[in-house]
């Protein structure tokens, strides 16, 4: 991962997230396609939303300062100090539904999430 030596950065494990099968398979493909291959997913947490909060996803193939990098499943995940907070323990997973395709974070801290299940509140 480029800037990876050039950049002050935490090593976390799967206490903060977890990733299934399911996502790291597909993580594996998006970033190969998108020519990240030694790339990551970060997962942040921002404000927006019905709930309050949302998780915002990108891929990237550089490290940010203070960023925690999860290695798991073959994969990377990068998340900012401030969205570990409300991130930890959670559950990255794959939805292949056709009305909900895409990432699904399961986070044991969300007290509630709207309707649409894109956003939570804590």
């Amino acid at each position: 991962m480029e800037g990876a030596s050039l950049v002050s950065y935490t090593v976390g494990n799967e206490k903060l997230c977890q990733i299934t099968s399911e996502a790291a398979r597909e993580l594996s493909r998006l970033l190969q396609d998108s020519d990240k291959a030694g790339g990551a997913l970060r997962i942040a947490v921002v404000g927006g939303g019905c709930s309050g909060l949302q998780y915002q996803m990108d891929l990237v193939d550089r490290l940010r300062e203070k960023d925690i990098l999860v290695e798991a499943a073959g994969v990377r995940l990068v998340v900012d100090p401030k969205s570990a907070l409300f991130l930890a323990g959670s559950i990255l997973d794959y939805s292949d539904d056709l009305q909900n395709r895409g990432f699904v974070v399961k986070n044991p801290n969300a007290s509630s999430h709207c309707s649409c299940g894109k956003s939570f509140s804590v």
